[in-house]
């Protein structure tokens, strides 16, 4: 097959040059090879391991992982994809379910159908609810299942325009950050007061409660101690765990000091 350059690769796949590159430097996505003009070539090879990370973090698992799953010697191509159909497979079942507890959620608020209490939380995941909420217990311990509870209890009183809104404010705020991180701005400079002001305020929105500088460093150690996090920002922008991380505990320090 006709060997493909980075612009290419990250045209059809949907990945960013930006990203390619990093994969590269952390060894997890190798190209088949570099040409005179420096530009990085990518094979058939190349695709279908490119296939096989992005498959892995639907899945949320973390890129360190991917890498060691993708160069054991017993990995096995085919049957990691059957075991990722499978998966998947599942996924979509309980997507499905909550496709349909939204839309009979939303006929009873339209008043055209009832709908009993205990059907609004049907394809809801409280096995994956309750083991997030005890991994923060268990290693926070103090007053985090009374900040657990704050919280819930303030979003569940929030209408369907507010979350959207706070959602959106999150969203512009992560972007923000992870514009430092794509300039080259540096995790601790001051450049980056105003964006992380707006994310404290944002944090004491949700816990309904003051973060103090201890606490707000409390929480960037727990961005990048547990997967879901460190997944999710992963996704803002390669290595955004640790930028974001980094930047926290840099503005803690400073409110502290």
């Amino acid at each position: 097959m006709k060997m493909l350059t980075v612009k290419q690769v990250a045209k059809i796949s949907g990945v960013s040059v930006r990203a390619l590159h990093h994969y590269d430097e952390i060894g997890l996505l190798t190209p088949a090879s570099i040409g005179r003009n420096s530009y990085r070539y990518y094979g058939r090879e190349q695709l279908l391991r490119l296939q096989q990370i992005l498959l892995h973090r639907e899945l949320d698992i973390p890129l360190g992982e991917i890498r060691a799953i993708l160069d054991d010697p017993k990995f096995d191509q085919l049957e990691a994809l059957r075991l990722q159909r499978e998966k998947l497979a599942a996924e979509a079942q309980r997507y499905a379910r909550l496709v349909r507890t939204i839309d009979r959620t939303i006929a009873d608020l339209n008043g055209e159908s009832a709908m009993r209490n205990a059907e609004l939380y049907k394809g809801i995941s409280a096995e994956k609810q309750a083991e997030y909420e005890a991994w923060l217990v268990e290693k926070y311990g103090g007053d985090m299942p009374e900040r657990i509870e704050q919280s819930r209890q303030k979003f569940a009183k929030m209408s369907k325009d507010e979350m959207d809104k706070l959602n959106v404010e999150l969203h512009d705020i992560e972007q923000g950050l992870a514009e430092g991180l794509r300039r080259g701005v540096a995790m601790d400079s001051t450049a980056l007061d105003p964006a992380l002001a707006r994310h404290l305020k944002w944090i004491e929105f949700a816990w309904d409660k003051p973060c103090p500088p201890a606490a707000y460093a409390g929480l960037a150690d727990l961005y990048v101690s547990h997967p879901d996090f460190v997944t999710r920002f992963e996704t803002v922008e390669p290595g955004f765990a640790n930028y974001l991380s980094g930047a926290m505990k840099a503005y803690a320090a400073r409110m502290a000091g």
